[in-house]
């Protein structure tokens, strides 16, 4: 009923977008955590209060040892849902074949479904196909190899047909499931309004993403090498993926029209649309919610150097704590560029400049306003100031011409309370354009560690200089 608390397992921290997202979508506050729940531990204090529980773990490495520990955790998530008196559970499962062998990773995704309805709280099963948005295992597949395998030889099992549905789409059922009684006790079927084959997929990225990609059929499934070639070219482990090419032999599509009944108001879109939302921060320059996971939450997440891939960019990031007030670490770094320079291989960032005035791009001479104050939306040598945070975040975008989109953004938060002390973070960010972005980010990275590294060391040298002189 509405107003009532909810309480959603994740299989991952919750990002702070994502949880927004999700709690919006069920329209009203969801309380997100995630327990231990394989190690026998109830997960009682997070239900208590709590009316309905959504059931959204599981295990992505396949295996005899994963399959099991994901039937534990179902077994006490099941048995903290009844003694807490819960009156509905949700579960997200996986559309399945009912002509195919299952495969392992399949096998298990509906066991799991066949512990949470054999307990005593009713149980709402949602079976979805592929969903299409950031953090699905099987999209960012699809999408880190359109982006960088010109020529794909593509295996039998890219020829299955599947029903993809995007992420909007599977939040609004999950959140519909809560508030639609004749949806408990059942098994819905829920997906996108086309079947299409995972090429047919891959070519619509390229389409929205305007690449040309040529595809070579062959008959062989080829799951194991599959998953090698895949972890070859994207930062997905062939353990995480292996599991999931085994099921994409069968044919993932909808057969039931349950949904459509139980759930009028709902109007999944295509997947060409669904792509497009998902793609869309990029676009509009609006990359926050894929960096908010990146913040530090304590010290003991502090790392002097990290090198990851989070949303389909590349992600480089220094961290420092600094033992001075945010505030003049702030000043530190909103203050380069221009005249005083990037304090640190200062030849280098002019060369780039003069490279990139030379094939047509605005190049370094182009400064900034005031020497010392900065506003989002002006011009520093060859960025554009994207957002200013005062004594927070400066974030910088790229101008200059690259196979991508570019970032740099400092930050300088506070490292503990009433104490002076500043983590003070470097993040370069960098969104490939197709092969050639790939290929620019692993030629340039080489020379990215001394140039940002000395940058940091420079800005903490400056931030203490402006502390004596204030």
């Amino acid at each position: 009923s509405a107003g009532s608390k909810r309480a959603a397992m994740m299989r991952w921290p919750v990002k702070p977008a994502a949880s927004s997202e999700t709690s919006q979508a069920a329209g009203g506050p969801m309380t997100a955590g995630l327990s231990i729940l394989s190690r026998g531990q109830p997960a009682a204090s997070e239900m208590k209060g709590v009316s309905v529980a959504y059931f959204l773990i599981h295990g992505k490495q396949g295996g005899s040892q994963s399959a099991e520990r994901d039937l534990r955790a179902a077994r006490n998530f099941s048995q903290a849902a009844e003694g807490e008196g819960l009156e509905q559970i949700i579960y997200l499962g996986e559309l399945v074949d009912p002509t195919a062998d299952l495969s392992p990773y399949l096998r298990s995704r509906h066991e799991i479904g066949f512990v949470l309805r054999h307990g005593k709280t009713p149980v709402t099963e949602l079976r979805s196909g592929m969903i299409v948005g950031s953090g699905s295992a099987l999209f960012e597949m699809i999408r880190y190899i359109t982006e960088r395998q010109p020529i794909l030889v593509c295996p039998a099992w890219f020829f299955s047909h599947a029903q993809p549905i995007a992420i909007r789409d599977a939040l609004a059922y999950l959140a519909e499931a809560l508030e639609t009684p004749d949806a408990i006790g059942r098994v819905i079927e829920i997906g996108g309004p086309s079947r299409l084959t995972y090429a047919d997929m891959l070519l619509g990225y390229a389409k929205e993403r305007n690449l040309r990609r040529w595809l070579i059929h062959t008959p062989f499934h080829a799951p194991r090498l599959s998953a090698y070639w895949v972890h070859m070219v994207t930062p997905i482990h062939w353990r995480v993926v292996a599991p999931l090419i085994e099921g994409l032999r069968a044919e993932l599509v909808v057969r039931d029209e349950t949904a459509r009944k139980l759930f009028p108001r709902i109007q999944p879109i295509e997947y060409q649309t669904a792509v497009h939302l998902a793609l869309g921060r990029i676009a509009r320059d609006s990359v926050e919610t894929s960096w908010s996971d990146a913040l530090v939450t304590a010290m003991g997440d502090v790392k002097p150097y990290r090198f990851t891939v989070e949303d389909g960019m590349y992600v480089e990031r220094r961290q420092t704590v600094i033992d001075l007030p945010a505030e003049t670490v702030f000043r530190s770094y909103t203050g380069i560029g221009g005249e005083r320079g990037w304090l640190f291989m200062d030849w280098a960032w002019g060369m780039r400049g003069w490279l990139d005035k030379a094939i047509g791009g605005v190049g370094l001479r182009r400064g900034r306003r005031h020497p010392d104050e900065i506003h989002a939306g002006e011009s520093l040598d060859f960025w554009r100031v994207e957002e200013v945070e005062k004594n927070r975040l400066m974030r910088l975008r790229a101008e200059m011409k690259l196979p991508g989109r570019a970032w740099l953004q400092f930050e300088s938060e506070p490292a503990a309370e009433g104490k002076d002390n500043t983590l003070f973070t470097i993040t370069a960010y960098f969104a490939p354009y197709g092969f050639l972005g790939f290929f620019y980010w692993y030629a340039m990275w080489p020379f990215h560690k001394p140039l940002f590294d000395g940058l940091a060391r420079r800005l903490v040298s400056r931030a203490r200089v402006l502390a004596r002189a204030y």
